[in-house]
């Protein structure tokens, strides 16, 4: 479940509530976290799944994050950090893109496989359809990252087809697409409660 700070009326604008999940307090990213930041994403490996992170990654690129996550726009970009000692993990968000508002998300190697992508994406998914009036939401991944694929399912996305994105770091690659539709997202929250 979903603790919210703030509330706001539905629209395909989000503003940034801080949202607390189990393990996570998911807030606007600070000047705190750059140097968090850039230990995490300053790794090859984050970067070549991802369309928008350079490598190698620096201060400038973190203040450039930090830039970006508070210019008023479509979406909402988050700091993803332990609810029990406020470490840095990564980052999530939604996006505005031509498709319609998109997850995104990356977790430091350090915290890989310890569900922190699924916790994060979980409530980004509900805060997307109970915040807003977008009827579908949208997801990708490339095909090469079996660990995004998870999440993307644990979260009832459906296989929507595959495309090419362009990465800052890898170049043209080919990733699967996901959409996951209000009605199907409802269904799901509604079996959570048996």
């Amino acid at each position: 479940m979903v603790a919210e700070e703030a509330f706001f009326e539905e629209s395909s604008f989000i503003d940034c509530p801080t949202l607390t999940t189990e393990r996570l307090v998911m807030r606007p990213p600070h000047e705190v976290d750059i140097a968090q930041l850039i230990e995490l994403a300053d790794n090859r490996h984050v970067a070549e799944m991802l369309a928008r992170m350079p490598h190698p990654y620096g201060e400038a690129e973190a203040r450039a994050f930090l830039a970006m996550a508070a210019a008023p726009r479509s979406g909402v970009v988050y700091a993803l950090t332990l609810k029990e000692n406020g470490a840095f993990v990564g980052s999530a968000g939604l996006n505005a893109t031509d498709r319609g508002l998109e997850l995104g998300y990356w977790i430091g190697e350090p915290y890989w496989r310890q569900g922190y992508a699924t916790e994060a994406a979980h409530a980004l998914v509900d805060l997307a359809f109970a915040r807003t009036s977008v009827q579908v939401l949208h997801a990708s991944c490339r095909v090469i990252n079996p660990s995004s694929r998870r999440v993307i399912h644990k979260c009832g996305f459906q296989y929507a087809g595959q495309g090419m994105l362009n990465s800052i770091v890898a170049g043209q690659v080919p990733v699967e697409r996901y959409r996951l539709d209000r009605r199907t997202w409802a269904s799901l929250r509604n079996w959570a409660r048996f």
